[in-house]
């Protein structure tokens, strides 16, 4: 470089803009130990934040389920037992349990396969198998089974040729399923899809280069990384087949001891002024949210530590 460029260099610097101080007086006096972090609050601040989540959580979820049980054994175990002894209560509790045991393992097939697809290759309309996943929380539950009336009812597209072969699936224990089916399909996928693109693909090629074939490489290596996380999908998805009330209200038609489930079961005794035998029922399915929601804690707490584990070492070292 010349005398002359390093000359205009000088004088490019001497003429650039220094940056403005801040005067002493306006500077937060703050001393070493004093310093506060962008997210500090004064102790006030935290304990009515605090005060107003217990509140809150205490009107709209703690009073209410202690009403459910208060409720229920009011007039005594022998009206409990009898309210959930009776016919149409089992016959209820019968019909949930067929409805859930059915759609949990369909939707954990399906939701291995898609998480599988979506996050071991690449493919044309994988954005649009990720946006048919999410569709159930974005559809209404009474439109999703108001769909299964428009299809397979007498008047639907597939009415005539049911009838013709004698087979019911509105109004019948197959429309109740389908309904369940389709509220619940997107818990698991959504659950491992996350988790199986942090953890990537290397240990899977390194078992194909070791010989392994596909159902070797999924039950040895794939498997065993997402068993978390597939135990925690299918605990939400359990949960939510037991609690479905919209779809399965409108393929059922409420026929009691035939099609009802706990939900509506719950809401025909609660409008036929029966209180007792409706409390009794919805303290089993509260029962059943809090076994649920513990579950869910203690397998919630091991899919965090597999996440972190997959994203350490998907670090470069």
């Amino acid at each position: 470089m010349t005398a002359a460029a390093v000359t205009n260099v000088r004088a490019e610097r001497r003429a650039a803009p220094k940056p403005a101080r801040i005067p002493s007086g306006d500077r937060p006096a703050y001393s070493t130990g004093e310093r506060r972090t962008a997210t500090e609050e004064p102790a006030w601040v935290r304990w009515l934040l605090i005060a107003l989540a217990l509140g809150f959580m205490t009107l709209f979820l703690f009073v209410p389920l202690a009403t459910v049980f208060v409720e229920a054994l009011k007039k005594g175990w022998g009206v409990y037992l009898a309210a959930i002894t009776d016919d149409d209560a089992l016959s209820a509790i019968k019909l949930t349990l067929i409805a859930t045991l059915i759609s949990v393992p369909l939707n954990v097939v399906f939701g291995v396969a898609a998480a599988w697809a979506i996050t071991k290759f690449d493919f044309r309309g994988k954005n649009l198998l990720l946006t048919l996943i999410d569709l159930p929380f974005s559809v209404s539950p009474v439109i999703a089974g108001l769909i299964y009336v428009l299809v397979f009812g007498l008047q639907g597209w597939f009415g005539e040729w049911l009838r013709d072969h004698d087979l019911k699936v509105i109004f019948a224990v197959p429309g109740i399923v389908l309904a369940t089916i389709f509220v619940t399909f997107p818990f698991v996928a959504r659950e491992l899809i996350p988790l199986m693109q942090a953890q990537g693909i290397e240990q899977e090629e390194a078992a194909r280069v070791l010989g392994a074939n596909g159902w070797q490489m999924f039950r040895r290596v794939t498997l065993p990384n997402i068993q978390w996380a597939l135990l925690y999908g299918v605990i939400l998805c359990n949960a939510r087949a037991m609690g479905e009330f919209g779809a399965v209200s409108v393929v059922s038609g409420h026929i009691r001891g035939q099609t009802n489930t706990m939900p509506l079961h719950i809401e025909i005794a609660y409008n036929e002024y029966q209180f007792a035998a409706a409390f009794a029922v919805a303290s089993l399915l509260a029962g059943l949210a809090l076994v649920t929601l513990g579950a869910k804690y203690i397998v919630e707490q091991r899919v965090h530590r597999d996440k972190r584990e997959a994203l350490t070492q998907g670090e470069p070292s």
